[in-house]
């Protein structure tokens, strides 16, 4: 499913309304916990497409240091709830840059998270995803003290700040390479920031370890002009599958996305009011944008799906495509698609997980807050 108008701008558990996916006319909704999302190159509140988050319970496994609450996000639909898993260990290396003791009332503390479980695998999109409590306002403490090892080497990747897509947090810092992660890669992640400064007024109070692996490098590429869904593993392709995308009124975005949850079934209905009710269970739904884009199973778009692009946005497969390819994803994985929007209209950077649609140069200067 695709567009969505906005509700709130505040978080909130509610029914949304978007586009449906199907061939059908009328709208649909995703009952999910939204929030807003400013653009993060700008800061600028946005004034369209808002965000709904990642059910991060089973797919991510929010880190923090044991004992310490992650402020995890709870799937509406489905009423899990994000948890800190066990594996998650607090850093035992010493602070880089204490924070200020002058005279005055106590700094606020920051706590901080990672989307990422330790132990956890992903695809090779996926950026660390860092989560704060309270919103840090320097960088420089931060990026001096973290570091990330790719296989034991160093990364040679940016942060880059960005207000929340988790919901329940204040702000969030992205890291990532110029290009995807190496496919079957340990990735180990140090945040000795305990004690620093997060700006004035602020600390972090806890320091924080967690080390994921990455899966096979699972890059799809959809072809508007073939009207195919093409997955590549490590290199080899190993599936072709017919799709029907975004319609001429509803194009699908442009972009590289990349997949944030896996829901079967996903819950759609229509609004009250709505001149032609329905309320559908869509089977085998992947999402890539917080705005609505699936890529879904759509048995009654079957006559379109490899000739024509009627949906209002999202990606239709048949039933047995979308099943295998539901099975097949990695929370992480990459799904590139070069000429699907007639407009050459790409996925927004913050409409879910749009990081790789910008480029190295914006990304590495550090988004909110600038690196040091």
């Amino acid at each position: 499913m695709h567009r969505i108008a906005r509700r709130s701008a505040l978080l909130i558990v509610a029914a949304f309304a978007l586009a449906g996916c199907s061939a059908a006319s009328g709208t649909v909704v995703v009952t999910r916990t939204i929030t807003s999302n400013p653009d993060p190159t700008t800061s600028r509140p946005v004034n369209s497409d808002p965000g709904v988050q990642p059910a991060t319970a089973g797919s991510s496994g929010i880190s923090s240091p044991s004992g310490a609450s992650s402020g995890g996000a709870t799937d509406s639909a489905s009423g899990a709830s994000a948890t800190s898993p066990a594996g998650s260990t607090p850093s035992t290396s010493g602070p880089a840059e204490s924070a200020s003791t002058s005279s005055g009332p106590p700094p606020k503390p920051v706590h901080v998270s990672t989307f990422e479980g330790d132990g956890k695998t992903y695809g090779v999109g996926m950026a660390v995803m860092v989560l704060f409590s309270a919103a840090p306002t320097d960088s420089s403490a931060f990026t001096k003290a973290a570091t990330v090892t790719v296989d034991g080497e160093p990364a040679r990747g940016a942060w880059f700040w960005q207000q929340p897509t988790v919901p329940g947090y204040a702000m969030e810092a992205l890291y990532r390479e110029q290009d995807y992660w190496p496919g079957h890669a340990s990735i180990e992640v140090n945040l000795p920031v305990d004690g620093l400064s997060a700006g004035p007024g602020l600390v972090y109070e806890d320091s924080l370890s967690v080390t994921f692996s990455t899966g096979a490098a699972h890059i799809s590429t959809v072809n508007n002009e073939t009207h195919t869904l093409t997955v590549t593993s490590d290199g080899t392709a190993v599936r072709q599958f017919p799709v029907s995308l975004g319609a001429a009124s509803t194009p699908t975005y442009d972009g590289t996305k990349v997949v944030m949850e896996k829901d079967n079934p996903e819950r759609m209905k229509s609004e009250p009011g709505d001149p032609d009710p329905y309320d559908l269970l869509v089977p085998w739904s992947v999402r890539l944008t917080n705005s609505g884009e699936f890529i879904h199973a759509a048995s009654w778009n079957t006559g379109n799906i490899g000739s024509r692009n009627t949906s209002h946005g999202c990606t239709n497969l048949d039933v047995a495509d979308a099943k295998w390819f539901y099975d097949f994803s990695l929370i992480g994985d990459v799904v590139q698609y070069p000429d699907a929007n007639p407009n050459d209209k790409a996925q927004p950077s913050w409409d879910g997980w749009g990081w790789w649609n910008l480029s190295w140069a914006q990304w590495s200067r550090g988004g909110m807050l600038l690196n040091h």
